[in-house]
């Protein structure tokens, strides 16, 4: 019950009070990080560095001096952030054993309020996939494949079947800092959204997926895949937590020249009760091929909500959005073989051991450090990057990118205040159904609903919002004006209030250690 409660309701009045300390959240963060191995959810776990850090905030706590509300709660950190002193890899054989010399300035700004980085999670190498599949080190599993509703509702052709091939993906790429947030393992964790990488999925693990608008959060030291729409990402269990951390990590960074330069002023988020001034925009285009019925009727669902609520809810159109996927391919794999071009293995990282000449070690560096999906990004980056291609595909994908955010503009205009979507076309796919299909033949489809918000620079999350036919979580997406957060997670909150999506049920987990699922159930001290 402990690791359930909301930041600033409870865990942070919990640690002022001395009800529990430090320490003792930490290592029940970190048991259950062990119990619940086989999730895959983490990379490196960083038991030492953590177990220091909450003993330092121990100590403040005494001293009746904490740095802030984030001070000794256990947080995790997307295996693309750099971290100093602890292993970066991306997921990735080219990065295997790279420890950075800095920290990442997302990372940096927790630390510094005291926050306690428990480990790095898992994802697609590179942050290229929406299934968290394509890694070095294995899948992700949802934690939502072995929670009680989804037990009861799959039925499994034998017991053996149901070990192994029952499991469901977290979506991606940030699907390990989705299932430790999901299992309990962290109250919060950092992933990266390029285009739709944070809300996938949060969507499909049941959790809120934060990205913020392009240049409030510094992408200082998060190791890029695309530089004009990365955008460091936050997963949290409950909306006010979202703002919780969207407050210590906004703000300009001298780092990082894409930042707003105004100052961000913290806030936190108003008891809405009257949503009667707000309109409510439903974008027509986001009825897309592929979206399944359920989800259809819960996006209907939720609009009569609001419009029972008093809200203005009104269709819209945004008549680039059938453009937007293949836009984003274009300049997506572009800025990919651009970025890419600094993994050679002279500075750092994976070095081949051929000695031929310096372009066969660079050729045998790339194809042993990268994986088929990285190189085929590489391989179509450069394709739309030559001097004869460059006219007809990247400047032409420039443009379009301008319509779509043109479409936003326009709406936002007409007196939308925020958008109503899906944030994916299904619930979370079987493992081995997902694998049938080449991750570019996947992306393609898992980007639609959420990459045009990354291409127009706009905040988006994810709301968990019910649960499926086979027991799954479904979420759906609010996309706000620019720098309009505020506004944005208010309308957020309210909705999550009005849903009151169910906790997930970890029972059917507990076989792999009773103990410290026992030792979690007692640990209530909201």
């Amino acid at each position: 019950a402990a690791l359930k409660d909301g930041l600033r309701s409870q865990v942070s009045a919990a640690l002022k009070e001395g009800r529990v300390t430090p320490t003792e959240l930490c290592q029940r963060c970190l048991a259950l990080i062990k119990s619940t191995k086989f999730l895959n959810a983490y990379i490196t776990v960083a038991e030492e560095t953590a177990l220091k850090q909450a003993e330092e905030s121990e100590e403040r706590y005494k001293r009746g001096q904490p740095l802030g509300i984030l001070d000794g709660i256990p947080i995790a950190v997307k295996d693309n952030f750099n971290t100093a002193g602890i292993e970066t890899t991306c997921a990735s054989n080219m990065l295997k054993g790279y420890i950075s010399p800095y920290n990442a300035t997302v990372v940096q700004k927790l630390l510094d309020q005291g926050a306690v980085l428990l480990g790095k999670t898992n994802l697609d190498e590179f942050a290229m996939g929406s299934g968290s599949t394509d890694g070095v080190f294995g899948p992700v599993r949802n934690p939502w494949s072995y929670s009680k509703h989804y037990k009861e509702k799959s039925v499994p052709k034998s017991h053996s079947e149901d070990e192994e091939s029952n499991w469901v993906i977290t979506g991606g790429s940030s699907g390990g800092s989705a299932a430790a947030v999901s299992s309990f393992t962290c109250f919060a964790a950092l992933g990266s959204d390029t285009g739709g990488s944070t809300r996938n999925p949060a969507a499909r693990c049941g959790v809120v997926g934060l990205k913020p608008t392009y240049g409030l959060i510094s992408r200082h030291g998060l190791i890029p895949l695309v530089n004009s729409m990365d955008v460091p990402g936050i997963l949290t269990r409950c909306v006010d937590d979202a703002a919780v951390l969207l407050g210590s990590l906004a703000g300009h960074d001298p780092k990082d020249s894409t930042t707003v330069q105004d100052d961000f002023k913290p806030f936190e988020l108003p008891k809405l009760t009257d949503v009667s001034k707000l309109s409510i925009g439903i974008p027509k285009e986001y009825h897309a091929p592929g979206l399944s019925s359920e989800i259809l009727a819960l996006w209907s669902k939720a609009a009569d909500l609001f419009k029972n609520a008093g809200c203005k809810v009104v269709e819209v159109s945004l008549p680039h959005t059938h453009y937007s996927i293949v836009c984003y391919h274009v300049l997506c794999t572009a800025e990919v073989a651009s970025n890419m071009a600094r993994f050679d293995g002279l500075e750092y990282g994976h070095r081949s051991d051929r000695k031929e000449s310096t372009e066969s070690m660079y050729a045998a560096t790339r194809r042993e450090g990268f994986n088929d999906v990285v190189r085929g990004r590489i391989l179509s980056g450069n394709y739309f990057l030559l001097k004869q291609n460059y006219e007809k595909y990247f400047v032409k994908a420039q443009k379009v990118r301008r319509l779509i955010a043109n479409d936003f503009v326009k709406v936002f205009r007409s007196g939308v205040d925020v958008l109503l979507t899906p944030t994916t076309l299904t619930d979370a796919a079987p493992y081995t159904e997902f694998i049938q299909e080449d991750n570019r033949t996947r992306s393609a489809q898992d980007d639609i609903l959420t990459q045009a918000a990354n291409m127009a620079g706009l905040p988006a999350i994810n709301v968990p919002t019910a649960l499926s036919e086979r027991g799954l979580p479904v979420g759906l997406q609010f996309i706000g004006r620019s720098f309009q957060e505020k506004q944005l997670l208010t309308v957020a909150k309210w909705f999550e209030k009005q849903v009151q999506f169910p906790m997930i049920q970890l029972e059917e987990v507990k076989r792999h250690d009773s103990g410290v699922f026992q030792q979690q159930k007692s640990a209530a001290f909201s």
